[in-house]
């Protein structure tokens, strides 16, 4: 996993997911995929998280605690600090109105659940441009 290390030291995922189990999972594949992974368990958290380390890219569940992903995208897409990180919904609303609700919400992409881990590392690596090995 040499080649690894490399996107490793440029591309931080903060994972925003209030199921452990979830949480876990995605964060394997990702770490196996090269990518350094920090962990929110709700939208304020991954909000504050989002504007403390200013990742890569965010994987942003739908139904948190606290503040929802929808609020938790609109507040970080409005914020000039943090407008520009990719934010990906990761959620089991898998309806085509949650889908463009998430869209309007400021979503750059749309995963439902349940998904194969692979699917998600894949879509990570796509928005990024990173390729697997790099």
């Amino acid at each position: 996993m040499a080649d690894d290390t490399a996107v490793s030291a440029t591309h931080l995922v903060l994972l925003v997911e209030d199921n452990i189990d979830n949480r876990g999972i995605y964060r394997s594949i990702l770490e196996y995929g090269g990518f350094r992974v920090i962990e929110a368990a709700d939208g304020a958290s991954g909000v504050a998280m989002a504007r403390e380390h200013k990742p890569s890219l965010i994987l942003m569940d739908i139904s948190l605690p606290i503040m929802d992903g929808w609020e938790a995208t609109k507040t970080l897409k409005s914020d000039p600090q943090t407008s520009a990180i990719q934010i990906i919904a990761l959620t089991a609303h898998a309806l085509h109105s949650d889908r463009e609700r998430s869209h309007e919400a400021g979503c750059d992409g749309y995963i439902a659940k349940p998904v194969l881990p692979r699917t998600v590392l894949e879509e990570v690596r796509r928005r990024l441009g990173v390729a697997p090995g790099d």
